[in-house]
């Protein structure tokens, strides 16, 4: 749901200026009720000047008068064209303090296993600049030694989802492009949970030599089977005529 802006100082001025319920107010300007509740106590917001939501074409007088005559009456965010977009987040991507030395380990993990990545997504993604960026690609980074590539979604600096986005977009201007992928460029470029759902593709190595002559299917004499011997040709055994003339001979 939308919220005016400067949605406490509107908050203020509707508790003291309207009979608006806190539910109805905390609902407008997308607050708890307790909050406005203590605005009405003057513990919360103490100092802070009401901002007129009528005066600024934020709402219409005809809702505060629906809303006086019926308690479980929703309030309305009047149509302002001029604030459409204006939620939307511009600009690199605000990362805490308690995590901006892991950047680099990010950036490098994405240069690593997402080169298809442009500067410009990589940064939105971790929230840092392009020159940063280039010196890691390059490996001209002052502390590149002791880089460690990292997950940047298992550091908390973007969401899964905003990942496989990027990567997502990064397949189609590849397909637009017609550049043919392998099987590890392919999975690259996919989200994770198709990436997993994927079958494996059969791989052999071509390094070896005479390797390419040899085929998977078996040749028509490989299919007939051997006879099995008996065991007499397999221990060599003599024959019976022999041994009696053994015999004979010895008894001479």
């Amino acid at each position: 749901m939308n919220k005016p802006i400067m949605a406490k100082a509107t908050a203020v001025w509707l508790v003291d200026n309207t009979t608006l319920t806190f539910k109805q107010i905390a609902d407008f300007c997308g607050m708890h009720e307790l909050e406005v509740q203590g605005i009405a106590d003057g513990d919360v917001a103490a100092g802070v000047k009401g901002f007129d939501p009528v005066a600024n074409n934020q709402l219409d007088p005809v809702e505060i008068e629906k809303g006086e005559a019926d308690p479980l009456y929703r309030l309305k965010l009047k149509f302002n064209p001029a604030a459409v977009g204006e939620e939307k987040r511009r600009g690199p991507r605000y990362t805490p303090l308690s995590k901006r030395q892991d950047r680099p380990a990010a950036i490098l993990w994405l240069v690593k296993f997402h080169p298809e990545l442009s500067d410009g997504q990589i940064s939105k993604l971790v929230g840092t600049t392009k020159p940063t960026i280039q010196s890691i690609r390059e490996r001209t980074h002052w502390n590149i030694s002791n880089i460690q590539p990292i997950d940047p979604v298992a550091l908390g600096l973007c969401k899964q989802t905003e990942l496989d986005a990027a990567v997502q977009k990064a397949a189609k201007k590849k397909a637009a492009e017609g550049v043919l992928m392998t099987d590890d460029e392919r999975r690259k470029l996919v989200s994770t949970e198709q990436s997993l759902g994927m079958d494996p593709e059969p791989r052999m190595p071509t390094a070896i030599s005479g390797l390419e002559t040899f085929t998977l299917s078996g040749s028509d004499d490989d299919d007939k089977e051997d006879p099995v011997p008996d065991a007499d040709s397999f221990f060599n055994l003599p024959d019976s005529d022999d041994e009696d003339d053994d015999e004979d001979e010895t008894g001479r």
